[in-house]
């Protein structure tokens, strides 16, 4: 949710049914914002606000329309937000091809400063801060249920830059996984950190049980399997 001045501009309602098909509690918080705005001399720009049904069921009920304050709120099948592209059936098809083009456009630069015999150290802090930034934008969100091959675009683009600056460079996701990961364990007033919790031995952390792929795939447990396999080398 962006806020500007004195009132919301733009809000994202994600409405994750149930097998009950029982909306009352997301319509509940959703007027319970409305009010909270009103009490508080703010306004909700419903021209901005935009809603997104995820329904994995095999049989999909019609949704019936949220309403503020007498609008109607768009329902939509994908929304940009927070620079995520968010798709209704959760895959990332969208947002790996359209971050890709954006890094594929930073590599003319690369390319630019390379004919300039810049120094690999200056290139690869180039590539850093303009074209890594953009592949790894909420990477740790997305990356883990992307299909074999939305995740080889990026990783393409990181190939060929390796090829321009003529240095090896790290596999993002894997590297900003355990990244993320070590500061969480590190910060005892982070929420999830009970979340990597040590065995008995001290020197592993107990697996998280997932009873499907999305969820297996997702970045909690892919950070503890790779901070027990650091552990073990």
């Amino acid at each position: 949710m962006c806020t500007r001045g004195r009132g919301i501009e733009f809000m994202l309602a994600i409405h994750a049914t149930d097998s009950k098909n029982d909306e009352s509690a997301y319509r509940e918080e959703v007027q319970r914002l409305t009010d909270w705005c009103r009490t508080n001399n703010l306004s909700l720009n419903v021209d901005k606000t935009k809603e997104m049904v995820v329904d994995f069921r095999r049989t999909r009920r019609d949704h019936s329309p949220l309403h503020i304050d007498s609008s109607t709120v768009e329902i939509v099948k994908s929304t940009k937000f927070l620079g995520v592209h968010l798709a209704e059936d959760l895959t990332w098809p969208l947002n790996t091809s359209t971050i890709t083009k954006q890094a594929q456009q930073r590599l003319y630069f690369l390319r630019r400063l390379r004919k300039a015999r810049l120094p690999p150290p200056i290139l690869t802090t180039f590539y850093r801060g303009t074209i890594e930034s953009i592949l790894s934008s909420c990477i740790t969100a997305w990356f883990g249920n992307c299909t074999a091959s939305d995740r080889k675009s990026p990783q393409r683009v990181v190939r060929t830059a390796e090829k321009i600056i003529g240095v090896s460079l790290p596999t993002i996701y894997t590297t900003h996984c355990i990244r993320k990961a070590t500061s969480i364990v590190d910060d005892h007033t982070h929420h999830p950190h009970t979340l990597f919790t040590l065995l008995p031995s001290g020197k592993r952390y107990r697996s998280i049980r997932a009873l499907t792929s999305r969820l297996g795939n997702s970045f909690f447990p892919q950070a503890i399997r790779l901070l027990n396999t650091q552990s073990l080398v």
